[in-house]
């Protein structure tokens, strides 16, 4: 993919309105743009990785910016930044690879990544809450492991819907772009 200065504006733009999406009160926990950003980047910006990495990574940042400045300011109780939180950017950031392996975009390929990457994601990152600390006070037993993934469940189902929907929109949004650019070259 070609970066031109409509294309870099567009970029910009995503990211600011996925920050933003995401610190907005009542959201679903876990319902937000972040492991479609990953797809979608590595999908279509396999020549140039940095950006492939840098819009999920750049849009959780300016997230949690927002959030520990809502939290400084005692508008939310959810802090911005914490400890481990390098873990989830770590995560995030490995997704796009999922992303990688789609770069064609096929229907098939993109729906199986939108389920796969939120798939690993929950489990890394729970197994890895639970590890941590025992995760809500779990013991560390396999059956405290199955406890603490039960426990993310209701996370893990936003994740994959919010996957699904702002998957939808980022590669259908290319699509019918790339559709319409495509068509008007035909007709000049």
């Amino acid at each position: 993919m070609k970066l031109n200065k409509n294309l870099v504006l567009s970029l910009c733009l995503m990211v600011v309105i996925a920050s933003v999406y995401r610190v907005l009160p009542n959201r679903p926990f876990g319902f937000a743009p972040q492991i479609a950003m990953a797809l979608f980047g590595g999908a279509f910006f396999v020549k140039n990785k940095k950006w492939a990495f840098s819009l999920p990574l750049i849009s959780m940042f300016i997230s949690d910016l927002v959030y520990q400045v809502l939290y400084n300011y005692g508008y939310t109780e959810i802090s911005g930044f914490y400890n481990g939180q390098w873990v989830n950017y770590l995560l995030i950031g490995g997704l796009t690879v999922f992303g990688f392996l789609i770069s064609d975009a096929k229907i098939t390929k993109v729906i199986l990544a939108t389920i796969a990457a939120p798939t690993t994601y929950f489990l890394i990152s729970n197994g890895m809450v639970w590890l941590g600390n025992g995760g809500y006070q779990r013991p560390r037993t396999f059956s405290g492991l199955i406890q603490c993934l039960v426990d993310g469940v209701p996370f893990y189902q936003n994740s994959v819907m919010g996957t699904i929907v702002f998957g939808a929109i980022l590669f259908g949004g290319y699509a019918l772009l790339k559709k319409g650019t495509s068509e008007q070259k035909q007709a000049a």
